[in-house]
This record gives C-alpha cells, sequence and structure tokens, in this order.
C-alpha cells in the first residue's frame, strides 16, 4: 500500500482460502457473502448445474432463483446481486472474455434482470479461484468486500470518508489496495455512483486501469 488509510479501516469478517486452479474453463466455486450477518463462506458448484447452465448469466439466474422466493421484493435482504463469468472468460484470442455478468432482481419490474459489463473483474474473480460471487443481505453501514486473490483472503471492512463520486472512489481504493504504481492494473473495483444514492434504480461500475494512459476508466452495467 503506497498511499491511503487502509489500516485504519476496521475488519467486521474475514476468511482464507486456498486460491483455485482453474480446469477446463471452470473452479466449480462460488465465493458466497452475507452482508446482514457479516459471513464469508465458499459454497460449491455442482457438475449438474454446471452442464446444464454453463456460467456467466445461466449461473447468475439459476443461483438468484435459489435465493429468492416468489415474495422476494428487490429490496429485500434476501434478494441477491450475483457476478459471474463464463468458460472462457479472460481468454485474450477472444473479445468480449473480459465480461461480468450481473443478476438480481430488477427494482424497475421486481423480475430477474441480467447486464454484462467490460472491465477486469471477472478475469481477477476467475483467476482468484472463483466462478461467481454472491452477495445478500443488507450491510449496517457502508462497507468494502476486498478480495486479495493473490494472498487468498476476503475481508469486510468498515468504508468511512469515501468520496461518492465514481472516479475520486476508484482512485482512492486503488491507492488504498495496491502496493504501488504499478500495481495498480491489477485493482478491479465494483461500486454504485451518486444516482444509486437518489434513486432505485442505479448503476454499477466496475473499473479497470487504463495502462496507456496511466488513468483509472469504468464501465457500466445498469
Amino acid at each position: 500500500m503506497f498511499e491511503g488509510n487502509r489500516e485504519k479501516q476496521k475488519t467486521l469478517a474475514a476468511f482464507e482460502f486456498k486460491p483455485g486452479k482453474v480446469e477446463r474453463g471452470y473452479t466449480d466455486r462460488r465465493l458466497y457473502i452475507n452482508l446482514s450477518e457479516n459471513k464469508i463462506k465458499e459454497r460449491s458448484i455442482d457438475p449438474q448445474v454446471r452442464e446444464t447452465f454453463t456460467g456467466g448469466r445461466g449461473y447468475g439466474i439459476w443461483y438468484l432463483w435459489q435465493a429468492v422466493s416468489d415474495k422476494t421484493k428487490w429490496n429485500d435482504p434476501e434478494n441477491e446481486i450475483i457476478f459471474c463469468t463464463g468458460p472462457i472468460c479472460g481468454i485474450t484470442q477472444y473479445s468480449g472474455t473480459g465480461k461480468t455478468h450481473v443478476v438480481s432482481l430488477s427494482p424497475e419490474t421486481g423480475t430477474v434482470n441480467d447486464n454484462n459489463v467490460g472491465g477486469y473483474f471477472a478475469p481477477f474473480l476467475k483467476f482468484s479461484g472463483w466462478d461467481l460471487l454472491e452477495i445478500q443481505g443488507k450491510a449496517k453501514q457502508d462497507v468494502i468486500v476486498f478480495i486479495d486473490g493473490n494472498q487468498g483472503k476476503v475481508v469486510i471492512e468498515e468504508a468511512t470518508g469515501l468520496n461518492s463520486d465514481t472516479y475520486l472512489l476508484t482512485e482512492e481504493l486503488a491507492k488504498r489496495y495496491a502496493n504501488d504504481e504499478k500495481d495498480k492494473r491489477n485493482i478491479s473495483i465494483i461500486s454504485s455512483g451518486k444516482g444509486a444514492e437518489n434513486s432505485n434504480l442505479g448503476i454499477i461500475n466496475i473499473s479497470w486501469y487504463d495502462s496507456r494512459r496511466k488513468h483509472i476508466r469504468v464501465k457500466q452495467a445498469g
């Protein structure tokens, strides 16, 4: 860490894992986080689910279906937001393989909504050993979920004193979690901007580092 004050952030939960090996596009593991209970767990992906739904959006819709009922509203703690990878995620020979599929119940329709968004988050998640990230519950305060794929650790930390502007926020967090300027390219940040603070329907931002311009950029899913 070359700037920032990460050491001042209170850790609410921590979980250690062994980075999984990607075999034929899959790790067969999903990372589950419950923000109401500050719990972090590893869950497996059944081979039958893999064969039936392939990955990406299919995984997201299936696991959302398992988590909610016909009575679940978009703002209920039972609702999940799921970030999914596909089996060719991160393969540089094909364009678009870095896409993250985002699945949740929509505040606009009350039914399933899925989007895909560019950036580096999905490849980083896959190379850390996870096929998807499943977040459920409501945090009691603003929090940061930090996944360290190199050290094999996931932490939930209090988020205090952060800027609500998307670009300023991503710069702050990149400085906080990167080891140096060059390491910023290994950081991808998921956030929501000011619009999400003032309306029910917001945008998910996923950052990536532009090495040529030495600047953080963001792409949106909404």
